[in-house]
């Protein structure tokens, strides 16, 4: 059965829920809020709970924050790779959600910023695994140079995912380069492919730019549209999302990317992979917390149901 293979980044999750972002110097008093597993495993939770089979080649460290990273792997029946490091405590990330469900992150690196070589020799990759690559990993140096350097050792028919995630425009660009060269879709949302494609507004022409600079795919999401598709030998298609009363958007690009990739294991074509990632990502964002993926099973449902409202 083919697998996720993620070296993406877990952390830990101190979400907020807030009425604004104050402004400097001010103060606001949280709605609510909770500490959880996130980052990386939103996307690996994804893929799990529409069947796929889970790798996570990732570092995490020794500590309080790395418990939950551990239960929350445990949990999730996901398989971990590395021992973990004895000296230094998993990172996390304070996420604001806003009454408008924008977020706003503000993240401080631990172990999962330590990936090396040698942890990688550790993952045996087959043939008919996803990767999944974020651009949270490529941002530490460590990570970049041992992904870069793995990535070339791939076997030629193992698929590559890469979502350069909101830091693409401050990544090494021979590193993005490389990623990319070997990436077969990239997943994005408007604001990182606007940021890649540099001179074009326009999401649909960014998709073709990133499919260009890629093997050949790229997969913009649009909001509560949908998502772009560009795929070698055919036009640009909107992949129309589904209407949904969202409370909370933390987690919505995790759980499509999961989602597409699970059904890219399974042979769905881009197009059939999207409109399902669209659905997994529009029932995520009826659920307040980060790891909200749907199961197969509920994704299966609002696709049958063709697009009507969805309730959390």
């Amino acid at each position: 059965m083919p697998r996720l293979v993620s070296v993406g980044n877990v952390i830990v999750d101190i979400v907020m829920r807030i009425d604004a972002i104050p402004e400097p110097g001010g103060d606001t008093i949280a709605e609510g809020s909770e500490i959880t597993a996130g980052g990386g495993l939103n996307t690996m939770v994804a893929a799990r709970r529409d069947g796929m089979e889970v790798v996570f080649a990732g570092q995490y460290g020794t500590g309080p924050f790395a418990d939950v990273v551990r239960a929350a792997l445990a949990a999730e029946d996901i398989d971990v790779v590395q021992p973990g490091l004895p000296d230094v405590d998993s990172g996390y990330c304070v996420a604001l959600v806003d009454a408008t469900t924008e977020r706003t992150f503000v993240t401080s690196v631990g172990a999962e910023g330590r990936l090396t070589a040698a942890d990688l020799d550790r993952v045996a990759v087959r043939d008919d695994d996803v990767v999944f690559v974020s651009g949270y990993g490529l941002a530490h140096p460590s990570n970049a140079d041992a992904i870069v350097a793995w990535l070339g050792r791939l076997p030629e028919p193992t698929t590559v995912v890469l979502d350069p995630s909101p830091l693409v425009d401050t990544l090494r660009p021979d590193v993005l380069a490389a990623v990319l060269r070997r990436a077969d879709v990239v997943s994005t949302n408007g604001r990182e492919a606007r940021l890649m494609s540099a001179t074009s507004p326009d999401l649909a022409d960014a998709a073709v730019r990133i499919a260009e600079r890629s093997r050949g795919a790229a997969v913009v999401r649009d909001g509560a549209a949908g998502c772009w598709v560009a795929d070698t030998g055919r036009r640009t298609e909107l992949v129309e999302g589904f209407r949904v009363a969202a409370v909370d958007t933390n987690g919505a690009g995790d759980a499509h990317d999961g989602v597409l990739a699970a059904a890219l294991s399974r042979g769905d074509d881009l197009v059939t992979a999207a409109r399902r990632a669209n659905a997994a990502a529009a029932i995520a964002v009826t659920r307040r917390g980060p790891a909200t993926a749907p199961t197969a099973a509920e994704i299966e449902a609002l696709l049958q149901g063709a697009g009507g409202a969805v309730s959390g």
